[in-house]
């Protein structure tokens, strides 16, 4: 069982930035959990409120689920007392729901709760899809709303009502009416994550919108500067924000918009830039070009000051 019930555990991550950490593939594409071990270990002692093994940027597209169980043991094993480590589970319902058990027998405190592969649903299909994953584990659960599950702020509300262990709703839209619609029908309900790729660039105003924490991916390779920029966004230090990202951010996100998947792509490159690789990006993905490459480590040796 968990250390963190549902409600503990949304509190913790509504707190501070959370980190979402590479997953390491040796040049084979097998997974290196020794790597990625001593990878846990150096992120953790920056002070997360949250690690999210095997998310987005773990590359959990490209894992299979008994990869995925491995991922979220090594790090449940790794992190310190008093940081939370969230499982990820995805796909259709069924293997969502063995996913969800998977993550309670490794020990995570907590659940994201991917959208379902490939097909198009309804809500009244994806509401029926949190509920047996709700309904398959003790753990909290946040929900991610992207792709082809955007949940209406109706349906949301259902499922709240419905599924106590429901804690958390990550937005990988952006869409402001909709963030909006929510906040006003749930409030405190649930904590509110930002989702959207470098989501640096969206977090200022979206924490008038009740969302206090975001998924950083850059916190992977330059943690500090991360945390930094997390500061001035709760301490809304406007000045701070848009000088960090006029500085830093936006001129990454250049390199990142460059080619689809480039999100996922240009942190492990990131990685390379400061010294602790974490080898290829698995297909369908591809790695940063030499030229694309050097571009970040000129960008990463430019990090704004305080």
């Amino acid at each position: 069982m968990s250390a963190y019930s549902p409600t503990d555990m949304a509190r913790q991550l509504a707190g501070g930035l959370l980190s979402f950490p590479v997953t390491h593939f040796r040049p084979d594409l097998s997974f290196d959990e020794a790597a990625y071990r001593e990878n846990i270990g150096w992120l953790s002692g920056f002070g997360p409120a949250g690690l999210f093994a095997a998310g987005g940027t773990g590359e959990f597209f490209s894992l299979t689920p008994a990869e995925v169980e491995q991922v979220v043991t090594a790090a449940v094993q790794e992190v310190p007392d008093g940081l939370p480590v969230i499982a990820p589970a995805g796909y259709g319902t069924a293997t969502a729901v063995e996913m969800a058990r998977a993550a309670e027998r490794a020990g995570a405190a907590g659940l994201l709760l991917l959208p379902p592969y490939l097909t198009e649903a309804d809500q009244e299909g994806l509401a029926a899809h949190v509920r047996a994953v709700c309904a398959a584990t003790g753990l909290g659960v946040v929900l991610y709303s992207r792709a082809n599950a955007i949940f209406e702020d109706s349906t949301v509300a259902e499922l709240a009502e419905d599924c106590p262990n429901l804690v958390g709703f990550k937005d990988g839209v952006g869409n402001v009416e909709k963030m909006t619609r929510l906040y006003s029908r749930l409030g405190d309900r649930l904590t509110y994550v930002g989702g959207l790729p470098t989501a640096e660039t969206f977090a200022l105003p979206l924490l008038e919108l009740g969302v206090t924490t975001y998924s950083s991916a850059m916190f992977n390779f330059v943690p500090e500067f991360a945390l930094r920029f997390y500061r001035a966004v709760r301490d809304r230090d406007r000045a701070a924000v848009y000088r960090y990202l006029d500085e830093f951010v936006l001129p990454y996100c250049d390199i990142r918009n460059r080619r689809a998947g480039y999100a996922v792509s240009i942190v492990k490159a990131g990685m390379k830039v400061i010294g602790r690789p974490a080898g290829p990006v698995r297909p369908p993905l591809v790695d940063l070009d030499d030229t694309e490459l050097a571009a970040l480590s000129d960008l990463v040796k430019r990090l704004p000051e305080e």
